[in-house]
């Protein structure tokens, strides 16, 4: 059995809806679950209706909603022809939109947009996709089973970003999902959201379809996950800034889950860990060139000689923009216990995630990327420290296995780029991964002079291409 999931350019129109079922009926014989997103642009769309809402902007926010039910009337209308089959799709559609309707009603009347309702706006645009994906499937003469992922991804209360119940999930996998496939070719399902245990509508946060297939398919043991996309597998960095970035074939479980959580946008952080525990191999593939090789992600990699021996080490070079650094210091606790624990207390309470760390003994620089209780932290911070806040900052990250059993990768790195100011640097946390920031502005200037610094020349060809 395998986990096969789609994003949501992979499912955004009719040609790649198409694409999808060609993949799925290539894949029969190895059981398919298939997870699949919402339609590209329809998440957005439904908090922007959400946010009118709120405002008071109830004919926008609605006006939002029926260009929704269009896109997806339409699509159904060019891949479903069996007229019953289409009645019921459009029944479905109408029947979201109708409840988001409501929905708009009720913001619009109280004036407050919870992370719970906003949960329910979001969580519909999977519903949509999934209703008229299932069909189209079975258009295509496959025999396929829509199945509610809320029945099994069971999670806690934290609307906006729920975490699963894993030992739940399992059974209830096993229980719901693994009979399915006695009477079914392909369960489909949605990424992305789940459900409490009294059965209110929640989602895993922004990308959360890759963690819900990486979870169903720990939960289902199965032998492998597909992440289809829209680029074809992990680059060795971004091909909006270097257009002749490099496929990398295949790379370690610790090396992706560096990359997803600095910044690079093929995966989301937290997929790599349901297949981590369970040591299931993760392959990412492009919808829109089904034949190419992707990039497979494994505990174990086949390494020629010449790879091993490459001084290449570095796989792939990561950002992430909109980052904002801390700079804290207090003299008074110079040889005083429990600095950093009061510092990081804070950020506990008000529940923001620290991405990079530099420390003296009486300063200590971070940074964050989500600015939502940015006034409260400075003024708990101030209490006992002086704070500077300094904004439009971006994380750079190269990452590679081998990085830190070979000499000369830092004089290497900002050799390259030594006219550029350096705001924080971190290494040694992680064994593979340099780490560095940087003002937003030189990001572009950095990364392609890195890349030709690093991926110039000669590389092993059963890792890059």
């Amino acid at each position: 059995m395998i986990i096969i999931k789609f994003g949501g350019t992979s499912v955004q129109d009719v040609a790649s809806i198409r694409s999808v079922i060609n993949i799925v009926k290539a894949k029969l014989h190895k059981q398919p679950i298939v997870v699949v997103s919402a339609v590209a642009g329809a998440t957005n769309q439904l908090i922007e209706s959400a946010r009118c809402a709120v405002a008071g902007k109830k004919e926008e926010s609605v006006g939002i909603l029926n260009s929704l039910r269009n896109r997806h009337l339409e699509i159904a209308e060019d891949l479903i022809k069996d007229s019953g089959e289409l009645d019921n799709v459009n029944k479905s559609i109408d029947d979201i939109i109708t409840k988001l309707a409501n929905l708009v009603e009720g913001v619009s009347l109280i004036g407050e947009l919870t992370n719970r309702s906003l949960d329910m706006f979001a969580a519909q645009g999977e519903l949509l996709s999934s209703n008229v994906i299932a069909p189209a499937m079975k258009e295509a003469e496959l025999e396929v089973k829509w199945f509610d992922a809320r029945q099994v991804m069971i999670t806690d209360e934290q609307y906006a970003s729920a975490i699963p119940n894993i030992p739940v999930l399992a059974d209830k996998c096993r229980t719901l999902i693994t009979p399915l496939f006695k009477e079914w070719q392909v369960v489909l399902t949605q990424g992305f959201i789940g459900s409490t245990s009294s059965g209110i509508t929640t989602t895993l946060g922004r990308g959360g379809s890759d963690y819900s297939a990486a979870l169903l398919g720990a939960a289902m043991d199965a032998e492998d996950i597909e992440i289809w996309t829209d680029v074809d597998g992990v680059l060795t960095t971004d091909p909006r800034i270097v257009p002749h970035a490099k496929r990398v074939k295949q790379m370690s479980f610790r090396e992706a889950s560096e990359l997803a959580y600095f910044g690079a946008k093929v995966l989301h952080p937290a997929t790599i860990i349901p297949a981590v525990e369970k040591n299931i191999p993760v392959h990412v593939y492009n919808t829109k060139n089904p034949d190419f090789g992707g990039t497979l992600i494994a505990a174990k990699l086949h390494l020629s000689k010449e790879a091993q021996s490459s001084s290449c080490v570095i796989k792939s070079i990561a950002f992430k923009k909109d980052i904002t650094i801390f700079n804290i210091t207090s003299s008074r606790m110079l040889l005083a216990h429990g600095f950093l624990y009061s510092i990081f207390e804070i950020f506990k309470k008000h529940k923001t995630a620290v991405d990079v760390v530099s420390t003296t003994e009486v300063s200590v620089s971070l940074t964050i990327d989500n600015l939502e209780n940015l006034e409260s932290i400075v003024r708990d911070l101030s209490a006992f420290s002086q704070v500077q806040v300094e904004s439009k900052r971006a994380i750079v990250c190269l990452v590679g296995e081998q990085m830190r059993k070979t000499a000369g990768i830092a004089a290497r790195t900002f050799g390259a780029i030594r006219d550029i100011n350096i705001n924080m640097v971190s290494q040694g946390a992680s064994e593979i991964n340099l780490t560095f920031v940087i003002d937003e502005k030189d990001v572009d200037a950095v990364v392609k002079r890195l890349h030709d610094e690093f991926f110039s020349g000669p590389l092993p060809a059963d890792i890059f291409e």
